[in-house]
């Protein structure tokens, strides 16, 4: 994290998270250790997982031949387990509001 600089990420910033009835959460490769401490200093309010093993990355297909460092793609799962959707082009910049868009074309219920 750059110095100086003073970042906070959660759901209820405005991008409408906040609305859906869903559960969500971000996975990493970084150990626990650090992904705590990340997660301390962005103070989030959403679970980071972590994957240092990169076994369930490379499951989903995030991690692969040529890429050692997981794809950024965010996954859609239903309550029924399954995968109703994925985002292959996030962009950090607007992946809160693109993802609350995504819950209503999905159908997801609101609060």
């Amino acid at each position: 994290m750059p110095r100086g600089r003073k970042f906070e990420v959660t759901a209820s910033k405005g991008s409408g998270l906040d609305k859906f009835d869903v559960k969500f959460f971000t996975a990493s490769c970084d150990t626990e250790e650090t992904n705590t401490k990340y997660a301390k200093a962005l103070k989030l309010d959403y679970p980071i997982l972590s994957d240092p093993s990169k076994k369930t990355a490379s499951a989903f297909g995030v991690v692969h031949e040529g890429r050692s460092v997981p794809e950024r793609w965010t996954f859609y799962i239903g309550i029924d387990g399954k995968i109703s959707a994925i985002d292959k082009k996030v962009s950090p910049k607007t992946h809160g509001t693109d993802v609350a868009a995504k819950l209503k074309s999905l159908g997801v219920p609101a609060k």
